[in-house]
């Protein structure tokens, strides 16, 4: 580092050292000075402050995403299986409860598990305009309990609901979605038909 030197006698220069010594920089004004200056890993560390919402934000995006896409299939799922009854499949077949789960969870299970959160329930009414849509959930937001199989006879009005309880796994994202208790989204699907005049009533 160069000296510095005052010129109080022309043509005489001298040194003041206690003058350099103030103005250089110490201790930590001198880390800080040279961290400003310093360029290595500033790509590093900018990456680092903004990684954690980036990657919330991904996987908010992804979970989303995949939670339409699971709705999709279960719409799919109840359809399929809604023409089942409608055309005197289940009837004629003397189905149970759990083979038309089992029905149910061969369409869905791309996506989405055959177990405790996957609930099906099955009415049948006389008139359109008869069919209720209970909520399938209690006032603590779990299944209701209150289920039922009934597939009817030729020519009743059936109403098919079908619900899956999806874990909300993304941080931050329950808000936005969660609908149920214990952290979960409620998806369900639903059709309501007039079931076709098969069996004895088509042969009459």
């Amino acid at each position: 580092m160069g000296a510095c030197f005052s010129q109080d006698h022309p043509g005489h220069a001298q040194k003041r050292e206690p003058a350099c010594r103030r103005r250089r920089p110490r201790g930590l004004a001198r880390f800080f000075a040279r961290f400003a200056r310093d360029r290595e890993a500033a790509a590093a560390i900018e990456f680092s402050i903004v990684a954690v919402p980036f990657c919330a934000l991904l996987f908010a995006l992804i979970e989303t995403t995949t939670v339409f896409f699971a709705n999709g299939v279960l719409d799919n799922a109840v359809q399929e299986t809604s023409r089942m009854i409608r055309t005197g499949r289940v009837q004629a077949g003397g189905f149970t409860e759990e083979q038309f789960r089992t029905e149910v969870c061969n369409q869905i299970n791309v996506i989405l598990a055959c177990d405790a959160r996957l609930k099906i329930d099955v009415r049948t009414f006389s008139q359109f305009n008869n069919v209720a849509f209970s909520s399938p959930l209690d006032a603590n937001g779990d299944f209701a309990g209150s289920f039922q199989f009934s597939p009817g006879a030729p020519g009743d009005v059936v109403l098919v609901r079908v619900f899956y309880a999806w874990d909300v796994m993304t941080p931050g994202l329950g808000a936005f979605l969660e609908n149920m208790s214990g952290g979960k989204r409620l998806l369900q699907s639903s059709a309501a038909f007039r079931n076709e005049p098969f069996g004895a009533l088509l042969a009459g």
